[in-house]
């Protein structure tokens, strides 16, 4: 009988996990092929050069700017710059002449400036008159006046000096109902020589304000009563 060979051989036991990495790392590695050599030799950039930083001003101290004189500023901002730069101290109690000393020193500072402020405005009104050369007035032109109105009337008293009550008598004719409508109206006029009498129809023109309910004149008496 022939022997089986696969009895003959020893029997191999399987290979672990932890066998079969250490075996692979026994191997050794197979050589990678060089790359071209237009690859392998890349473009050098230039280095960059350091960038200058700007110095820091150097703080050094600088002078206030010049105060604008009290006489050219506004009063309120006055009175805000002396509020500011007061201590808060009291001050030592004054009698009654120190506080009225006090208030005309102020006053007659206050004048002062009052009259700088209007020299100086006059000269620069005298200098822009002068720039703008004599100027030629135009001649006043006399408006021409209306008609005056005349009203005829009787008069009704005559008790004051220089002055009647004329009463006006007016009829017209309604729009629309066409009625005669009468009505009255009295005027105060002046007389100056006195002439007019009670009952008498007169004839008074408009005039201006001769007192303060006279605006008519008397022109003439139309008609003496009986």
């Amino acid at each position: 009988m022939l022997e089986n060979p696969e009895s003959d051989a020893p029997n191999e036991e399987p290979e672990t996990p932890a066998e079969a990495r250490e075996a692979s790392a026994e191997e050794p590695e197979a050589p990678t092929p060089e790359e071209p050599e237009t690859q392998a030799a890349a473009p050098e950039t230039p280095a960059e050069e350091p960038v200058e930083e700007p110095e820091a001003p150097s703080e050094e101290p600088t002078a206030p700017a010049p105060e604008e004189p009290e006489a050219a500023l506004h009063p309120k901002e006055v009175r805000r710059r002396r509020r500011s730069a007061h201590s808060g101290e009291t001050r030592p109690p004054r009698g009654p002449e120190e506080r009225q000393a006090e208030r005309d020193s102020e006053r007659a500072e206050r004048a002062q400036r009052r009259r700088a402020y209007r020299t100086k405005a006059r000269a620069k009104a005298r200098e822009r008159r002068a720039a703008r050369g004599p100027s030629e007035q135009p001649s006043p032109t006399r408006l021409p006046t209306g008609r005056r109105k005349v009203r005829q009337g009787v008069v009704v008293s005559d008790r004051a000096d220089k002055s009647i009550t004329v009463r006006v008598n007016m009829t017209r004719r309604h729009r629309l109902y066409e009625k005669t409508i009468r009505s009255s109206s009295t005027l105060h006029a002046h007389d100056e020589r006195n002439e007019a009498r009670a009952g008498d129809t007169v004839r008074v023109i408009e005039s201006r304000p001769l007192s303060r309910t006279k605006r008519w004149r008397l022109v003439e008496v139309v008609e003496r009563a009986r």
